[in-house]
């Protein structure tokens, strides 16, 4: 068959497309009888942090092995809890700004078939939407547990199905073609309404600004489906073949042998929540943590056949390697920084201290009065003679959750945020990387991207989403007050800017300059922070407490004889 103009992209490669029209939709009467739905499971909201056996969230029925799984999707049932304004756990009204803000967040739900699966990135008409009118895979994430927090998953079920479906497609970049377990940067439904129909069409990299394809994208999948099976208690939707067969097709990507001599995974520029040219490529903090705790939710996931005991062994030696290099050799404290200071370079033998060979001259001025006494964190990036010193808000946040920081450091990177307040969130959480390029630096680095300009959008600006990772840091640490102070920020601004994306300035006292108005992920993200912090409980849905069992130490290199 011959494209339509319709699925044509518009940089003239051909998209494959799902319509209305598809003939598996005679089956969805028969997926029903088939599909028993899984007893509910009461979750007790005062257990404890530490992870539950998996086992324990097993529900009582198993569904039978069906075909087609993803086109259950058209026919599932959704209870309709789409209207109200929440109360707090407590039982009293909540602050005024939350039923606005999930007025706001149902506003933003994208139906297909007329069911929702996604919410799109922002509401802001008076801009050129561009891609702001789709639903973004990571963008997603923070709608989806707001929505599980209050008790609503169906939303979230439905958008697990979509996308593992769009990873099955072919994925192209003009000739090349993309790895088969790549998940969607984003998705847009469009609708038909002279020939009633719907067709979605899926976007791998192909479309998007500098066309890099999302690595971040199937880690947050694998996230947000054990956040998805934690909150529900439901594990037969991750025990569907489709679904393991899902899992294993993006790990297979990142633990695949080859010429790296590190645990760490390579990445380009502009592959994750940093979208834009920023100097992130090689080995990114944000990338390296949300591997981290991808893999550590795929061990909760996996089923221990055949396939997935294979598999886990390899994620559990990955792991294990990914632990060491990253606790050793990304993490920045006084004492560290004073000991990149005296290296010695041009160190040959597997007995060098300063392996990646790293000018001391490097060093920039600023991180020796940013270091505090007592703190450290993550730097952003590490390779041969190269250390980015950044400090990157999200690979932090998740370096704790997925307890890929020890309890030491995670409670060293708190004591960094507290000690330099000002700097990090200011008046408007929070900083999304600190601190900026000016000058020279940024017009090298960014090739004079006027977006990224000194304090705005990826360099240095303040992104209101980051506050949810920031309120779960903080209760995991035992530190609700600090999240408490964030939110009592974000209260008194927010909603009378109209939800941005995103501040400007050193203090983040601007609306951003090209920032969108009613971003969804600023709303949601405000939603997670204020139920989280009323029920610390939701914590478990994307935390995973350390793993005693993991190899602290290392023996020398295996080829040294």
């Amino acid at each position: 068959m011959c494209p339509t103009s319709k699925e044509k992209a518009q940089n003239g490669n051909v998209k494959r497309l799902e319509t209305r029209t598809s003939s598996l939709e005679t089956e969805d009467s028969d997926l029903l009888r088939m599909m028993n739905r899984p007893r509910p499971v009461n979750i007790e909201r005062n257990r404890s942090f530490d992870e539950r056996s998996f086992s324990e969230l097993s529900t009582t029925l198993s569904p039978p092995r069906i075909s087609h799984i993803f086109d259950f999707l058209d026919t599932t049932y959704s209870p309709g809890r789409w209207t109200g304004s929440p109360r707090s756990a407590c039982g009293y009204e909540t602050h005024p700004m939350v039923g606005e803000a999930w007025e706001a967040l149902r506003r933003s739900l994208v139906h297909f078939r007329g069911n929702p699966v996604g919410t799109i990135a922002a509401l802001d008409h008076s801009s050129e939407e561009l891609n702001y009118d789709q639903v973004f895979l990571r963008d997603f994430i923070p709608s989806a547990l707001a929505f599980l927090m209050n008790g609503e998953p169906d939303v979230v079920k439905n958008f697990l199905l979509k996308t593992l479906r769009l990873q099955s497609w072919e994925k192209r970049v003009d000739r090349f073609k993309l790895g088969e377990g790549v998940m969607p940067a984003s998705f847009k439904v469009l609708h038909d309404p002279v020939r009633n129909s719907e067709t979605i069409i899926a976007d791998f990299g192909e479309s998007a600004i500098g066309r890099v394809a999302p690595v971040d994208s199937g880690f947050w999948w694998i996230i947000l489906l054990r956040a998805y099976t934690k909150s529900t208690g439901d594990n037969s939707l991750a025990e569907l073949p489709e679904f393991q067969q899902g899992m294993r097709l993006i790990l297979d990507l990142c633990l695949s042998e080859g010429f790296d001599t590190f645990p760490t995974l390579l990445c380009a520029d502009g592959c994750s929540m940093v979208d834009r040219r920023m100097g992130v490529y090689g080995y990114p903090i944000e990338i390296q943590a949300l591997f981290f705790m991808a893999l550590r939710c795929a061990l909760l996931l996996l089923k221990n056949d055949d396939e997935g005991k294979e598999l886990a062994d390899r994620i559990r030696t990955r792991l294990n390697a990914l632990s060491y290099h990253m606790r050793n050799y990304f993490w920045l404290d006084l004492k560290q920084l004073n000991d990149i200071y005296r290296y010695r370079t041009e160190e040959y033998s597997h007995t060098a201290v300063n392996k990646f060979n790293v000018m001391p001259d490097s060093l920039p001025e600023w991180v020796f009065d940013f270091m505090p006494c007592r703190g450290g964190y993550f730097i952003g990036n590490v390779s041969p003679a190269r250390m980015d010193f950044r400090w990157f808000c999200l690979g932090n946040c998740v370096a704790i959750l997925s307890s890929m920081a020890t309890p030491e450091q995670a409670s060293a990177i708190m004591d960094l945020i507290e000690a330099r307040w000002g700097e990090l969130v200011g008046e408007m959480p929070l900083k999304i990387c600190y601190p900026a390029m000016e000058s020279h630096e940024w017009r090298i680095v960014t090739g004079c991207d006027t977006k990224n300009t000194s304090w705005s959008y990826h360099n240095g600006g303040s992104w209101p989403v980051l506050l949810w990772l920031l309120t779960a840091a903080c209760i995991k640490t035992g530190r609700p007050q600090m999240a408490r102070r964030a939110i009592e920020l974000a209260e008194s601004r927010l909603m009378k800017d109209h939800w941005p994306e995103y501040y400007d300035g050193k203090h983040g006292r601007y609306v951003g300059k090209q920032a969108r108005k009613y971003q969804t992920w600023s709303i949601a993200g405000y939603l997670v922070a204020k139920m989280m912090l009323e029920d610390p409980s939701h914590l478990g849905m994307i935390s995973i407490e350390e793993d005693k069992q993991m190899q602290t130490g290392m023996k020398r290199s295996a080829s040294w004889v």
